[in-house]
């Protein structure tokens, strides 16, 4: 099991903006820090932690923040509707459009996924496969 996911920035104000205008409506809470900043699912008492965490930080080393090339993060949405409201959110908080909302021919029918760029680079997919909303073929 993933235990959680981080990705560098090197404008913290930025980045905070931009996952600030989708995680909260995937349930994600913030928390912030010097080391930057923390997302994570909340956890009912007596529960076990609702894994992957989310990270957003400065590099360790000082350099400046890349994108890894083929790297991504996905989160997962309630609905087609949900991915497409924070795929826009998204974008209107600096991202930019690596894929509009839609299916897409190599995945299953009911795989409904917009892709965005954080102001860093890294790339994010916002999906839904709510076998309730409309599939692909119909």
């Amino acid at each position: 099991m993933i235990a959680y996911v981080t990705v560098g920035a090197d404008d913290i104000a930025r980045a905070k903006r931009f996952y600030s205008a989708f995680l909260p409506a995937l349930g994600y809470g913030l928390k912030e820090g010097p080391e930057g900043l923390s997302y994570a699912l909340p956890v009912p008492p007596g529960q076990p932690v609702a894994l992957p965490d989310f990270y957003v930080k400065p590099t360790f080393d000082g350099r400046p923040a890349s994108a890894g090339n083929g790297a991504m993060t996905a989160f997962e949405a309630r609905s087609q509707k949900q991915v497409r409201t924070l795929h826009a959110a998204a974008l209107a908080a600096g991202g930019s459009d690596e894929g509009q909302p839609g299916f897409r021919a190599s995945y299953g029918p009911h795989f409904y996924v917009g892709y965005t760029r954080d102001p860093q680079g890294n790339k994010i997919a916002l999906f839904s496969c709510d076998p309730n909303d409309p599939g692909r073929d119909g």
